[in-house]
């Protein structure tokens, strides 16, 4: 006999525009979480309405092309609009276009200087940016120092790129004495809170004691969420380890990378 599927609970009928604006952050979530296409359409609508959140979601969104053909040069203006609005994630956004030249060309100081006036009023990811381009030295002169000091401004926000970051500063001795203990830990925290990277840092330093199902475990949390460079680097690493266990996930993952190759 044939069991019946259980049918997928639909998402809840987008809000008319009149109440847009009195929505919480949960309404609107709930509001756009519809089909790609049916959500864009909302967010547009929303963005037009003067909804400051929508006008930064509708410039990822076009940024992406999730539901609308992908038009960075608009997503650029969107996020330009929601900034002049006030809101900190948009001018961050717009730091980021310069950066990597998404409807703009690419200018490293501007994208620099944006992600300054961002990070100095306490956005986390635009203190992750700031001292991404201190620590490589691009757009700006290279200061490890102070990459290091934002990292930790932003890791103390719980953010959990910075917290890796922190940790790999921590491990290698970068900037201050090595202290593995101390790495670990913030490891292990932002890898709780699914930062590939670390889920992958905390499993290397599982083996490096000998616990090697342990490793494992975290090695595949990370090959579920790592993006195709990482993976491709992370493959690589594991294919040269003895443990069968891994160099047998380091298969799955060439596999995995081979079936979604253009």
């Amino acid at each position: 006999m044939l069991r019946r599927r259980a049918a997928r609970p639909s998402p809840p009928p987008p809000l008319p525009l009149a109440a847009l604006r009195k929505a919480s952050p949960e309404q609107l979530q709930a509001a756009f979480s519809g089909p790609p296409e049916e959500a864009a359409r909302w967010i547009a609508a929303a963005a037009r309405a003067g909804l400051t959140q929508a006008q930064l979601l509708y410039g990822q969104v076009l940024l992406e092309g999730r539901g609308v053909p992908m038009d960075r040069a608009a997503a650029f203006a969107w996020f330009r609009t929601a900034t002049e609005a006030g809101n900190l994630e948009a001018l961050n956004m717009t730091g980021r276009c310069h950066e990597l030249g998404w409807g703009v060309p690419v200018d490293l100081p501007r994208a620099a200087a944006i992600y300054r006036e961002a990070a100095e009023k306490g956005l986390a990811w635009a203190q992750y940016n700031l001292a991404t381009l201190l620590a490589r030295g691009a757009g700006l002169p290279q200061d490890r120092a102070e990459a290091l000091r934002w990292f930790r401004r932003a890791a103390d926000q719980g953010h959990a790129k910075s917290l890796t970051v922190v940790g790999r500063f921590l491990e290698e001795g970068w900037e201050g004495p090595a202290d593995r203990a101390a790495a670990f830990a913030l490891y292990a925290r932002a890898a709780e809170a699914g930062d590939f990277r670390a889920q992958f840092n905390i499993g290397t330093l599982a083996l490096a004691e000998g616990r090697a199902e342990a490793a494992l475990q975290w090695f595949r949390q990370a090959a579920a969420a790592g993006s195709p460079g990482f993976l491709a680097s992370m493959a690589e690493r594991l294919t040269v380890r003895p443990e069968p266990t891994l160099r047998a996930l380091a298969a799955e993952i060439r596999q995995r990378l081979t079936a979604f190759a253009p």
